[in-house]
């Protein structure tokens, strides 16, 4: 394979890929077949050579089976003793039987048994074999009838060289057997690390990617299917980095643009608030049928004085310009000044214990004074601010709730749960309490119930003075 280098551009170090898995069943699997390819041809290879050699231990023994019955035909009782002594010379044994009873051993210290089966046979003029252990040794016993006698022999062909021949035979397969196991778990290994290497640089490659390093890419000079794998991938890549980089610059000039547009509204806008002060001053004295107008007027260039500073407050947040400058802050205090200064003292009730934190307080009045207005300006009922000393501030109302389709995107940008009402709010007040409650090292949660309205918590981390807070 033409898998070498590692991955260009991206520096990306070895061993991405979790170790194990497919890597281990991949040998697993090679080495099962080894096993059980080599084991079969072992087995039968020793059966062929077991049935081979004691096939040619009978066919010789047969042959001189016929040869000693025909020169026992010759012997008579006195003669047989020194006739089966000859067999035992040759490391065998015999016994010469004669109708009256009679019978001659070569050894009568052995004195084989004689299986009955086997006499059975002999006796009906067959020549029969049978192995049998004698003193615990292997023997090929042949038997007949001795030709013109109704006389029997029984040869006792020792076996002991073709039992031990197969041991070895049998030992050595298996010692093989195992050097083929052996020898199949590395080729398996090698062929696995080897064969999996292109997976574990395209694992990485996609890890980098998801980590950001976007110009990741993995050689794709091999002629087989890694090559074509790896040219999709990079194909795949390329144009992610430059979907992204096209994104990026759409966000970037986007964020310009709202940037550009709040500054540029300003300087008309204060002119515009000068003038709605005036008009607000002087609305008790004008004529019935222009009192309505202007103060309509006058309700607009606030609300469009809210959204241009809403607006101001996502550019610096998105910039990264908001300045964190923390303190010790007593919270249920901030908490009844907001209440004041906004005029709910009638329909935000504080309740909970003292809780002092080390938090930038302008920050934190901010997203407790959006929560606290989003919730009165919705909720059309009482607010409970519950400041616990466990670390959290929850802003509950008794309003109508917040519809369960609706919850994942009510800290999104100028979202509204409903579209078609109108009210004062932008769309902006949650989503700046949110990223307020990021840049002090927290987060927001919310939960709500159709029937018994909504609860939002905002907690903070814990620490000294000079260090992020839990709220």
């Amino acid at each position: 394979m033409a898998w070498r280098g590692g991955l260009r551009r991206g520096g990306l170090r070895r061993g991405g890929l979790r170790r194990g898995g497919l890597r281990r069943r991949l040998v697993v699997a090679f080495v099962l077949v080894a096993a059980i390819s080599a084991g079969s041809l072992a087995v039968a290879s020793y059966l062929l050579v077991r049935q081979a050699r004691l096939e040619g231990s009978l066919t010789a023994s047969t042959v001189q089976a016929r040869q000693d019955l025909n020169l026992a035909a010759a012997i008579s009782y006195p003669e047989a003793a020194d006739f089966v002594q000859a067999y035992e010379q040759r490391g065998s044994h015999a016994v010469l039987i004669f109708p009256d009873g009679r019978s001659a051993v070569s050894n009568a210290q052995v004195n084989p048994p004689i299986p009955a089966a086997l006499r059975s046979l002999v006796r009906q003029g067959q020549l029969g074999y049978q192995r049998m252990d004698v003193a615990g040794l292997p023997y090929l016993v042949l038997a007949g009838r001795v030709p013109g006698s109704a006389a029997e022999l029984y040869l006792f062909f020792p076996e002991q060289n073709i039992e031990h021949n197969l041991d070895q035979l049998r030992n050595a397969l298996a010692a093989a057997w195992l050097g083929v196991l052996l020898l199949a778990a590395l080729a398996g290994r090698t062929l696995a690390r080897r064969t999996l290497e292109p997976v574990a640089q395209a694992s990485q490659a996609a890890r980098a990617i998801t980590d950001g390093r976007l110009d990741t890419r993995l050689p794709a000079g091999a002629g087989d299917e890694f090559g074509s794998w790896a040219a999709a991938f990079n194909e795949m890549a390329d144009a992610l980095e430059a979907k992204i980089a096209a994104l990026s610059a759409a966000q970037a000039r986007e964020l310009r643009f709202t940037a550009n547009v709040a500054h540029e509204l300003r300087t008309p806008l204060s002119a515009l608030v000068a003038g709605a002060s005036l008009l607000r001053d002087q609305v008790g004295d004008l004529p019935d049928p222009a009192r309505r107008p202007v103060e309509l007027l006058i309700a607009d260039v606030s609300r469009l004085r809210t959204l241009v500073d809403e607006l101001l407050e996502i550019s610096r947040l998105d910039a990264g310009t908001e300045p964190v400058q923390r303190r010790l802050v007593d919270v249920r205090a901030l908490v009844s000044a907001i209440v004041g200064a906004r005029g709910w003292d009638g329909r935000v009730a504080v309740r909970g214990d003292p809780l002092t934190l080390a938090t930038d307080p302008r920050l934190l009045e901010r997203i407790l004074a959006n929560l606290m207005g989003n919730a009165v300006e919705h909720s059309g009922r009482e607010v409970t601010v519950r400041i616990s000393a466990d670390g959290y501030a929850e802003v509950a109302d008794a309003g109508p709730g917040i519809p369960p389709e609706h919850l994942p995107h009510v800290f999104e940008r100028f979202y509204k749960a409903d579209s078609a009402r109108t009210s004062a709010g932008s769309g902006l007040g949650l989503a700046i309490a949110r990223e307020n409650a990021r840049l002090l090292g927290g987060f927001i949660e919310v939960s709500s119930d159709v029937a018994r309205g909504s609860v939002f918590r905002l907690t903070l981390p814990s620490g000294p003075a000079g260090d992020v807070s839990e709220l």
